[in-house]
């Protein structure tokens, strides 16, 4: 594999998860203010699932990017 494709599937996937933080959180968002599981919403779940969400799409990619740099280094 060369250098410029796995850089590209590097950034996919840095993308991917970071998008998958996002649409957890607004997940949350929706099952907090709309019907989506209960009439009214259920905003204490709500805000537990968009918390993890955003933590998700904050600290996953930063945690991808390290396991690559010790990758790259040759540390196991």
């Amino acid at each position: 594999m060369s250098d410029e494709e796995q850089w590209k599937r590097r950034l996919a996937l840095y993308t991917a998860v970071r998008f998958c933080g996002v649409a957890i959180f607004f997940l949350g968002l929706a099952v907090a203010y709309s019907n989506v599981v209960r009439p009214g919403g259920w905003p204490q779940l709500g805000a537990v699932i968009a918390i993890v969400g955003a933590l998700a799409s904050l600290l996953l990619p930063r945690l991808v990017r390290r396991g690559w740099k010790r990758s790259d280094s040759g540390e196991s």
